[in-house]
C-alpha cells in the first residue's frame, strides 16, 4: 500500500482526498495547508489523519510514496520538488484535476453499467472464452437458485452443465429465443450471443426470462370453460372476500365472503363496471386491467356501508392476453384488531426489562430476610425507595424485584447508572431536550428517561455520584412529579415510581458538602439495607450452588457440588466485592476446572484487598493525639497513601481497593493534598 501526502485542502484536495479513500491501493496519510480550518483539513482531522501547516515538515514525519500538489501554486511546487528530489513521485495541480476527472469518469462509467446489471428484471449470465463465469446478476441468482458469490470466477458448466453458452464461444453464431430447462426445473426462454473485442471473441452471453409461470398458467386455463366450476367452488368456499372481473372491468365473479363484507349481492355486481361497489377511491381493478400488473396493499371503501378495506388486485393473463383481473378484499377492522394484540405483546415484552423477582433472591439469613419483607412492603405503596448497601450484594436485583412485585409491572423499568454517564450528558439523558438545545441536538428533540419510564419505574444506581446541580433536580422531580426538558420551558407531568441505589455512605457525604440534605431526607423515607455476605455468612453455601447452577448452564459444564473444604474457606473469607466477587471467584474456578470433573475442588479464595488496620498503624495514629475527627482524617490519609503505593499509583485499583468511586478518591486525595510523588 503507497502513502499519500495531499498538499492543500481547499475544494480540489478534498476532492482528490475523498476519491482517494475509495482506493485500496493508496492511503492517505497527513494532509497539509496553510488554512487550518480548509475543509480537507477538518475532514481528515475527524477521520483522524494527521494535519499541518508546513508541508516539508509533514513529508519529513510520514515518507510518503506520493505527494499530491493540489494547490496550484508553482513556488510551493518547487519548494517540494527541491526538497524531496528523486525519494517521492510528486504530482502537479493540472496532473491532480485530470487524474481526477478520469477516474470519477471512469468509476461513474462502472457503476452505470454496475447499476443496469444489479436492477434488470432479465437473468443475465457472461462467461469468459475459457468458460469462466464473469456475470451472474440478482435475477440469474433468483432464477436458477445459485449465488453470484459461488458462481464467479468458476467454470460455468461445473454448476449448470445443461448451459450452451460454450457452444456459443465455439461457434461464435447467436441463438435467438431459445427454450431451456434449468438444473432446479425452471423454464426459460433465452437468448445467446457472443461478445467481441474487434475480430477477437472473448466470451459469451445469455439474457433469459422465467417462463415457467406462464407454463403454468397456460397449462390450467387452456380449457376455461372445464375448469369454471371447480373455480367458483374454490372462489365461494374461501373466507376471503374474492370479486372477478373481465378484460372489459365488467363484474364476472364475487364469493358470500365477499357479499357479506360490502352488502351487495351477485344481481348489483356482476354484469356491472368494476367501479360499482367502490364507495370512495380508484377502482384497482381497472388499474390493473390497465398496467397488467398487480396492484397491492391499497385502502379504499366499498359498498354502501362504506367499509374500510385494504384491497390486492392482480391481472389474469392466459398465454399472455389479458382475461380479466382478480381482487381480495381485507377488512381493515381485522387489522386494527391485530394491531392492538401487537401492542398488548410489546407491553409483554418490555416486562422482560425487569428480569428479577424476589424468588431470585437467594438466601435465608435474617439480615436478607428482612430486607426482602421491606422491599415487598415498599413495592405495594407509591413511595420512592432508597437502596443501601455494599457493591456487588444485589442492589439492582432489589430493583427489578420491587418493580415486578408492584402494580406497575406491565410498564416500563429504566435502569440509569448515574456513574456512568458524564454530568454534561446526565441532565439530557434524564429529562430529555428540545430541538435546538444544543450542537448536536436531535432534530424533534429526544424523551428523556424519566419520560420513558412514565407509569413504570425508573432504577437510579450510584445516587451518590450525581453532580450537586442534578441532585436538585431531582428533588424538583421527586416533589413535583414533572420534569422541564433541556432548552424546554413547558412542565412535563410523569407518574413515574423512583428506585435509588448507593454504596456512599450519604450522611457522611452529606457532611462533606457532597450531598443535599434535603434530597436525603426525601429519599430516606424507605431505605431498605441490603446486607453484605460478611452479615449473612450463612447464606453463602446455598448462594454458591444457585451461582453455581447459572454458570453450568452459561458454560455448557456439568459441576454437581463444591468440596467441604472450599465452602470453608468461602465462609471465612470477609467477600468484599460480596455477591459479584462470589461469583467471579467460582466462574474462575469452574473455567479452570477439568471439563470432566462433576466436584469443584479448586475454588481459590483471593487476599482481601483492603487489609485491616495493623495494630502498629492504630498505635501510630493514638499517638498522634488531637480531636476523633482529627484522627481519623490522619488515619484516612494514611489508608490513602497505602492503598495508591500498593497499586502502583493507579487510582482506578486503588478506588476499588478502598471500596469508593473514583471520582470520591480525587475528592480525597485532594482534601488531604497528597501529592504524586506521595503516592508512587
Amino acid at each position: 500500500m503507497k502513502k499519500a501526502l495531499i498538499v492543500g485542502a481547499g475544494r480540489g484536495g478534498t476532492a482528490l482526498y475523498h476519491l482517494l479513500l475509495q482506493y485500496e491501493q493508496m492511503r492517505v496519510y497527513a494532509v497539509a495547508d496553510l488554512k487550518k480550518d480548509a475543509p480537507g483539513i477538518v475532514l481528515a482531522k475527524q477521520q483522524n489523519i494527521q494535519t499541518g501547516t508546513d508541508a516539508i515538515a509533514l513529508y519529513e514525519d510520514v515518507k510518503p510514496d506520493v505527494i499530491f500538489e493540489a494547490t496550484g501554486d508553482t513556488k510551493a511546487l518547487r519548494s517540494l520538488q527541491n526538497h524531496v528530489r528523486h525519494t517521492a513521485a510528486i504530482v502537479p495541480a493540472h496532473v491532480c484535476n485530470l487524474l481526477y476527472q478520469m477516474l470519477t469518469e471512469k468509476d461513474a462509467n462502472q457503476r452505470l453499467h454496475r447499476a443496469i446489471l444489479q436492477s434488470t428484471h432479465d437473468g443475465m449470465i457472461a462467461i469468459d472464452e475459457a468458460g469462466m463465469t464473469t456475470v451472474f446478476n440478482p435475477s440469474a441468482e433468483a432464477m436458477t437458485g445459485l449465488s453470484a458469490r459461488h458462481m464467479l470466477g468458476r467454470p460455468l458448466v461445473q454448476d449448470m452443465p445443461s448451459s450452451r453458452l460454450p457452444r456459443v464461444v465455439e461457434t461464435k453464431q447467436s441463438e435467438h429465443h431459445q427454450k431451456q430447462q434449468l438444473e432446479n426445473g425452471q423454464q426459460i426462454i433465452t437468448t445467446r450471443v457472443p461478445l467481441w473485442d474487434g475480430q477477437r471473441c472473448i466470451g459469451a452471453l445469455s439474457v433469459f426470462k422465467d417462463i415457467t409461470e406462464h407454463v403454468e398458467i397456460t397449462a390450467e386455463i387452456t380449457n376455461l370453460k372445464s375448469v369454471q366450476r371447480m373455480l367458483q367452488a374454490i372462489i365461494h368456499s374461501s373466507d376471503e372476500a374474492i370479486s372477478v372481473v373481465d378484460e372489459q372491468g365488467t363484474g364476472f365473479m364475487i364469493n358470500p365472503a365477499y357479499t357479506r363484507l360490502t352488502g351487495l349481492k351477485e344481481e348489483e355486481v356482476i354484469g356491472q363496471p368494476a367501479t360499482k361497489d367502490i364507495a370512495e377511491g380508484e377502482s384497482m381493478h381497472m388499474k390493473a386491467l390497465r398496467t397488467r400488473k398487480p396492484v397491492r396493499g391499497t385502502q379504499m371503501k366499498v359498498g354502501n356501508a362504506r367499509r374500510d378495506v385494504i384491497v390486492n388486485v392482480a391481472p389474469i393473463l392466459v398465454n399472455g392476453e389479458l382475461k380479466g383481473s382478480v381482487g381480495v378484499l381485507h377488512d381493515v377492522s381485522e387489522i386494527r384488531e391485530l394491531t392492538v394484540q401487537l401492542e398488548e405483546a410489546k407491553q409483554r415484552i418490555r416486562t422482560l426489562e425487569a428480569k428479577y423477582t424476589f424468588d431470585d433472591i437467594v438466601g435465608q439469613s435474617a439480615a436478607l430476610m428482612l430486607a426482602k419483607e421491606q422491599a415487598k412492603v415498599s413495592a405495594n405503596t407509591p413511595v420512592d425507595v432508597l437502596l443501601r448497601g455494599e457493591s456487588g450484594t444485589g442492589k439492582e436485583l432489589f430493583a427489578h424485584a420491587i418493580h415486578n412485585e408492584s402494580n406497575r409491572k406491565y410498564e416500563p423499568f429504566i435502569r440509569v447508572n448515574c456513574a456512568a454517564l458524564a454530568p454534561s450528558l446526565l441532565e439530557s439523558e434524564l429529562f430529555g431536550y428540545e430541538e435546538g438545545a444544543f450542537s448536536g441536538a436531535k432534530r424533534g428533540g429526544k424523551r428523556g428517561l424519566f419520560e420513558e419510564a412514565h407509569k413504570g419505574s425508573i432504577f437510579l444506581d450510584e445516587i451518590g455520584e450525581l453532580p450537586k446541580p442534578m441532585q436538585a433536580k431531582l428533588l424538583r422531580v421527586l416533589q413535583e412529579k414533572e420534569i422541564v426538558r433541556v432548552g424546554g420551558t413547558k412542565s412535563i407531568p410523569i407518574d413515574t415510581r423512583v428506585i435509588v441505589a448507593t454504596n456512599v455512605k450519604l450522611e457522611e457525604a452529606m457532611s462533606d458538602g457532597d450531598f443535599r440534605s434535603d434530597l436525603f431526607y426525601r429519599l430516606n423515607k424507605m431505605p431498605i439495607h441490603i446486607p453484605s455476605l460478611r452479615e449473612r455468612r450463612e447464606d453463602i453455601e446455598p448462594l454458591s450452588h444457585h451461582l453455581l447452577e447459572k454458570l453450568n448452564s452459561e458454560y455448557g459444564r456439568f459441576v454437581q457440588s463444591i468440596t467441604e473444604q472450599n465452602q470453608r474457606s468461602m465462609q471465612r473469607y470477609d467477600w468484599p466485592g460480596n455477591v459479584r466477587e462470589l461469583e467471579n471467584v467460582i466462574a474462575r474456578a469452574l473455567i479452570h476446572l477439568d471439563y470432566r470433573s462433576a466436584v469443584m475442588n479448586n475454588v481459590e479464595i483471593p487476599s482481601s484487598l483492603m487489609q485491616k488496620p495493623s495494630s502498629r498503624t492504630l498505635q501510630t495514629s493514638s499517638k498522634t493525639g488531637g480531636t476523633l475527627d482529627e484522627q481519623l482524617g490522619v488515619y484516612e490519609k494514611q489508608l490513602l497513601a497505602d492503598a495508591m503505593k500498593e497499586n502502583f499509583g493507579n487510582k482506578t485499583q486503588a478506588a476499588k481497593a478502598l471500596g469508593i468511586s473514583i471520582r470520591n478518591l480525587y475528592y480525597k486525595l485532594e482534601k488531604h493534598q497528597l501529592a504524586e510523588s506521595d503516592l508512587q
